[in-house]
């Protein structure tokens, strides 16, 4: 493999990282706290997507000298939905199934094909796309046979400031500290006056803005339809579980594990067959590890 393309393939590894580990932090967040699998997940990034697609069409038709920084609003506006949504969402239907994972993962799958059926209803089963900001369009050209796509490039700046937030928000705010006393001591954290419920709402619709912004984050790459959640939610769970569940920083190196192996194998030989290769070397690694990679070393 020549450098040119070892670097490409760095770069397509990174870009792909960016749109997992968003999805990833979500779910890995609300997984670790909660010990929720929600299945709908992939449809609360279809969401997101939708909201950058009306966002779209609303300043083409409104504010069309606008367009060329319609994103910023947009991913805005992404998070602003699934953050409401999610705590909407947590507070009426998720909370009632705490302590009943498989109750859980069915109650939670189901509620994704409702959404796809919405989905399907309100915009079609049609591909629906936005048009990238000016900007954002064309490559640059590091050398002759290195361009990096400006759109991808944007995405993994957005990525690195969602993680720095994130980061923040866990580690160096009050509210961070509640989210890890409940998520290491539940019982405890509730007999020193800690509000669990609250904490629960507002931690899951984090998650769920998380994977809005993922969702807007694809506008930028791909087209979106009612089943574009499910082009990521495996791949989530996987990244998830394979870094550890109660690990935020695992979540993020296995994210970057998973896509630069995927990248690289997906060069190597078909798409399929990197697909395949990843869930062995996961399930090798998980039978060695089963708490995960990155998993915190606690005591029993």
């Amino acid at each position: 493999m020549s450098l040119d393309i070892a670097v490409m393939q760095v770069f397509n590894g990174i870009s792909l990282f960016t749109i997992l580990m968003l999805m990833a932090i979500g779910l890995a967040i609300v997984l670790g706290l909660m010990g929720v699998i929600n299945m709908a997940h992939g449809e609360l990034m279809a969401l997101g997507a939708y909201v950058t697609y009306l966002t779209a069409r609303g300043f083409e038709r409104w504010a069309p000298g606008w367009m060329d920084v319609y994103l910023f609003a947009a991913i805005a506006f992404a998070f602003a939905a699934t953050f409401a949504f999610g705590y909407v969402l947590e507070r009426g239907f998720i909370r009632f199934f705490y302590e009943r994972p498989l109750d859980t993962l069915l109650a939670t799958w189901g509620l994704s094909l409702i959404l796809q059926q919405g989905y399907r209803s309100i915009f079609g089963a049609q591909e629906v796309s936005v048009p990238l900001p000016s900007w954002l369009a064309g490559a640059w050209n590091v050398t002759e046979n290195i361009q990096f796509a400006r759109n991808r490039m944007f995405i993994i700046a957005l990525a690195l400031v969602v993680l720095g937030v994130v980061y923040g928000l866990l580690f160096r705010t009050r509210w961070g500290l509640k989210v890890r006393a409940v998520t290491q001591n539940r019982p405890m954290a509730a007999a020193v006056g800690i509000d669990t419920g609250r904490v629960d709402a507002l931690t899951f619709a984090l998650g769920a803005g998380l994977a809005g912004i993922a969702g807007c984050v694809f506008t930028m790459v791909g087209s979106t339809n009612p089943g574009t959640g499910q082009l990521y939610i495996v791949d989530a769970f996987v990244t998830v579980v394979f870094g550890g569940v109660a690990s935020l920083l695992g979540t993020v190196a296995s994210a970057f594990l998973i896509s630069q192996s995927q990248t690289t194998l997906e060069y190597l030989m078909s798409g399929s067959m990197a697909k395949a290769a990843i869930l062995v070397g996961v399930i090798v690694v998980l039978y060695l590890r089963p708490a995960g990679l990155f998993a915190r070393k606690t005591r029993s």
